[in-house]
């Protein structure tokens, strides 16, 4: 009897450039220079990381209200993405891209 299993592609995320960036440019996530082709993809406006990025959601009103009294604080995982590149010829700097979790496979959109 033969057993064959799917391949499983780990996890990865997505995070939508803005319309206005054009190479080049450079990708930081958490301050830390990416690169191309080894941490990240570009696909169809999308940089495709090769790796899940954690971002804190919403808090909740009472998760809000323990900060507010001290009472607990926010130690979630966020990772944050940022965008350097030049727009009319003035350096720019897009900070804080929403990241989502990309399809399997090709899928980006």
């Amino acid at each position: 009897m033969v057993v064959r299993l799917a391949a499983v592609s780990p996890p990865r995320s997505k995070a939508r450039l803005p319309r206005s960036v054009r190479p080049p440019f450079r990708v930081f996530v958490n301050g830390v220079e990416q690169r191309e082709g080894e941490d990240y993809i570009l696909e169809g406006g999308y940089l495709v990381f090769n790796r899940s990025l954690a971002q804190e959601g919403r808090l909740g009103f009472w998760r809000w209200a323990l900060i507010v009294f001290g009472i607990a604080g926010s130690y979630r995982k966020h990772e944050t993405v940022d965008v350097q590149y030049t727009a009319s010829g003035r350096p720019t700097v897009a900070t804080g891209l929403p990241v989502e979790p990309a399809g399997q496979g090709r899928d980006t959109g």
